[in-house]
């Protein structure tokens, strides 16, 4: 998995995010910007895991909603694409 099309697509994601850590504040999810090593170190800090346990919850994360950004019609930058 590419974590940069997450990083590239995080507005649609912070909501997904949210929901999987409601601990996590709005302004924790918009500071973190879609960057996998913020996410995992917020994820650890905010639940009180290891972070080999909270990096496997967020490559979780990353491959759960990855492939439904495959089908996505724009690209990472949220550009349309020319398809």
């Amino acid at each position: 998995m590419n974590w940069d099309r997450i990083e590239g697509n995080w507005k649609q994601l912070k909501g997904k995010a949210k929901e999987q850590w409601g601990k996590l504040t709005d302004d924790q999810l918009d500071t973190i910007g879609g960057r996998q090593d913020q996410l995992v170190g917020k994820v650890q800090e905010a639940y009180g895991i290891g972070r080999d346990e909270a990096q496997k919850q967020v490559e979780a994360f990353g491959d759960r909603y990855y492939d439904s950004l495959a089908d996505s019609p724009t690209s990472p930058t949220g550009r349309a694409s020319n398809i």
